[in-house]
C-alpha cells in the first residue's frame, strides 16, 4: 500500500470534504476520489459514506483512520532517524583511549561532541595502541587516541594536539624547589616511566626528548600505568613524567609537579580510525576532532 494513499486518505477523513481535502493537498478532486476507491479495493471495506451533502467515515474508516495515524506518525520517525542516522546524530560511538592521553582535552571533545550529537551512544574504553587497532579492525571499536603515529593496514593516525611535558617529582626533593627544571638535570635523576603495554605507546616520544639531554637515561622503574607511576615517584624511587594538560588533575601532598624550562620535551596524541567509509555517528565525530581549535597545529602554542 502506497503512503500516498494514506496521506490522501487522512486528509479526506479529517476534512469529512473532498473538494477541502484536495486543496489541501495541492491537487486536483478527481485523483484523489480516485485514489479512495483504489484504496477501499484494496482494503475490501467501505471507509466513507458519502451523500450528495455530506461525507462520513464508517466504523471501518474510524478505525483504519487510527491505524494509518499510527503508520505515517512510524514512518516519520524512522525518516527522521535515518537522516539523524546519516548526519551523526543517532547511533553509537565505541571510542579508545590509551594510558596517559591528555583526559581533559579528550573530555572537552567529548562534551563537544555530546552537545550536538546527544542521542549518540558513546562508549568510552581505555586500550594500549595494539589493541586498539585489533579492535578498529574487528569493527569492536570506532576510533581510537593513542601516542603512536601508526597507519596500517587499513588504519589511519591523524595528528590532533601537541602537550608539552612536565615534571613529578617527590615534594622533598631539592629540584621541587625551583619553578622550573632543565631537561639535563632531570635527565641525570632516577627516573620512573610508564611501562608494560602502556609504554608502546608514550615512552618512545618521552624517551626520544630524554636522548637529546642525557645519553642514556638513568630509568630505574618502569610503572604499569600513572597511578602506579605516581606512586612510585611519591614513595621517592624516581622523577616522572606527565602531559602538562594532566598535572592540573594531580592533587597529592606527596609530589610536586613542575614544568620543564624552554623548550620542553612535547609527546603528541593521534585520532585513530579505519580508512573507507564511516558510519554518520563515526564520521561526525572525526570531523569535529580534526576541526582546526583540536588540530595538532593549533595546539603547538600550549
Amino acid at each position: 500500500m502506497e503512503l500516498r494513499r494514506l496521506r490522501y486518505f487522512m486528509a479526506v477523513a479529517e476534512e469529512l470534504h473532498f473538494l477541502r481535502a484536495a486543496q489541501r493537498l495541492h491537487i486536483e478532486q478527481s485523483p484523489l476520489s480516485r485514489a479512495i476507491k483504489d484504496l477501499e479495493a484494496d482494503l475490501g471495506v467501505k471507509l466513507f459514506e458519502r451523500t450528495t451533502r455530506s461525507t462520513r467515515l464508517t466504523r471501518a474508516g474510524e478505525v483504519f483512520l487510527e491505524e494509518a495515524r499510527q503508520v505515517l506518525s512510524a514512518y516519520a520517525q524512522a525518516r527522521a532517524s535515518a537522516r539523524d542516522a546519516a548526519t551523526g546524530r543517532k547511533g553509537r560511538l565505541r571510542i579508545g583511549f590509551a594510558e596517559g592521553v591528555a583526559q581533559p582535552r579528550l573530555s572537552d571533545l567529548l562534551a563537544r561532541h555530546r552537545a550536538d550529537a546527544h542521542e549518540v551512544e558513546m562508549k568510552i574504553m581505555q586500550m594500549p595502541f595494539e589493541k586498539q587497532v585489533k579492535a578498529l579492525h574487528a569493527g569492536s571499536l570506532d576510533a581510537g587516541f593513542s601516542f603512536t603515529p601508526a597507519d596500517r593496514n587499513g588504519i589511519q593516525a591523524k595528528p590532533l594536539w601537541v602537550d608539552p611535558v612536565a615534571a613529578v617529582l617527590p615534594v622533598h626533593h631539592p629540584l621541587a624547589s625551583k619553578s622550573h627544571i632543565e631537561l639535563k638535570d632531570i635527565a641525570r635523576e632516577p627516573l620512573v616511566l610508564c611501562g608494560g603495554e602502556a609504554r608502546e605507546d608514550r615512552n618512545t616520544q618521552l624517551e626520544a626528548a630524554l636522548l637529546t639531554a642525557c645519553d642514556i637515561p638513568n630509568v630505574v622503574d618502569y610503572a604499569e600505568n600513572q597511578q602506579v607511576l605516581l606512586t612510585l615517584v611519591g614513595a621517592g624511587y624516581g622523577l616522572g613524567f606527565v602531559l602538562a594538560t594532566q598535572a592540573e588533575t594531580i592533587q597529592r601532598s606527596d609530589i610536586a609537579v613542575r614544568p620543564i624550562a624552554s623548550p620542553p620535551p612535547t609527546v603528541k596524541t593521534f585520532l585513530l580510525y579505519r580508512t573507507g567509509e564511516l558510519s554518520g555517528p563515526v564520521a561526525s565525530f572525526i570531523d569535529r576532532a580534526m576541526r582546526k581549535h583540536f588540530s595538532c597545529d593549533s595546539m603547538n602554542s600550549v
